[in-house]
């Protein structure tokens, strides 16, 4: 009897827990639905999108030194048209994107905070047009690379993962860094960012399993080595599921660091084998970081505690040098897999 007294109450707890998540999925997406008269069109040029084309989805703000190499390596990999709300930039960002014949541009003033981290925005235009569609969810600061990336674009990628009955792939934030200070990294604006931050750690890295919504919770790198090695719970979270086939009842509840339902986070293997990922490269680490920081710790945009990170900032904005004796080079695909920060999978 009491066996079936505690099965009864985990069934009732796992139903709670479900029920619990419906309705956090649904608030996302009427919070979306109801930022759209929040995004006006700058250049929407969705029309030409096809039926099966890859989508990427953005928001940004200042982000004219990254972007030009950041489309170009996306383009590259297969990226077909690029959806973004700029959040009132004010360096050219806008000018450059509404110029650019595959990307589709929207503009808002409002509160990155208050839209959820620019995702109530990202939200509405991947209710609008992602459905369906093999769809890539990024910062400008980030590129996409995984297991053959420099041979097998996007739509072989996306074209085996439907094969295997895949609807997400997962992907690890690197943090990458120069081997000086954070000043010495110096591009000019379209600049490749790898060509200065060339260096990462190789090891350092935790990972767990939250049990709420089945999602890895991966912590370490540089910035938890060097801005919270005193309390390394609040480093950042690298876990992230970039690449989705979309569907309009789906959102992100935390970055893209979960998805809801929270069936997509299976991105990992649960039978001792391995499950494909990926890798983001982070480029967060350009000279620009360093007056970047001193504007977020005043505008308190990013965190939803902003308080708790004004050491980080204050450490940014101080110049220091990432780099370790441990540090390692950037180098190929294949070293990244063998050191485990990425995996094929069944991808041969």
């Amino acid at each position: 009897m009491a066996g079936l007294a505690h099965r009864l109450l985990a069934l009732l707890s796992a139903a709670g827990r479900a029920y619990g998540l419906r309705t956090r999925r649904r608030r996302h997406l009427w919070r979306a639905f109801r930022s759209r008269r929040k995004v006006q069109a700058v250049k929407d040029r969705s029309g030409t999108i096809r039926p099966r084309d890859i989508l990427c989805f953005m928001a940004v703000r200042n982000e004219m030194l990254r972007l030009p190499h950041f489309l170009d390596h996306h383009r590259s990999l297969g990226v077909d048209h690029f959806l973004i709300v700029d959040n009132d930039s004010t360096d050219g960002t806008r000018d450059f994107l509404a110029a650019q014949p595959d990307v589709s541009l929207w503009h808002t003033p409002s509160s990155y905070k208050q839209a959820r981290f620019g995702l109530d925005w990202v939200t509405w235009l991947q209710i609008r047009h992602g459905h369906g569609h093999w769809t890539l969810t990024l910062d400008a600061d980030e590129l996409l690379i995984y297991p053959y990336w420099q041979t097998r674009p996007l739509p072989a990628l996306t074209a085996w993962l439907d094969d295997q009955g895949l609807a997400a792939m997962g992907a690890m934030m690197l943090d990458l860094y120069p081997e000086g200070p954070l000043s010495a990294a110096e591009i000019a604006s379209g600049g490749n960012p790898l060509s200065v931050l060339r260096w990462f750690d190789a090891g350092n890295y935790g990972v767990q399993l939250q049990p709420r919504m089945g999602n890895l919770w991966i912590q370490g790198g540089p910035r938890a080595r060097m801005f919270f090695a005193k309390d390394p719970r609040r480093a950042p979270s690298l876990n992230k599921i970039p690449l989705v086939r979309w569907n309009r009842r789906f959102a992100y509840a935390n970055s893209t660091h979960a998805l809801l339902p929270p069936r997509l986070n299976r991105v990992y293997a649960t039978d001792g084998s391995e499950q494909i990922s990926g890798l983001l490269l982070h480029t967060k680490f350009l000279p620009e970081i360093i007056a970047k920081s001193a504007e977020e710790k005043a505008r308190k945009e990013h965190f939803a505690n902003s308080a708790l990170y004004d050491d980080y900032y204050d450490s940014v904005t101080r110049d220091p040098v990432l780099w370790c004796p441990e540090s390692e080079a950037l180098g190929s695909w294949r070293r990244l897999e063998a050191l485990g920060l990425m995996s094929r999978g069944g991808w041969i």
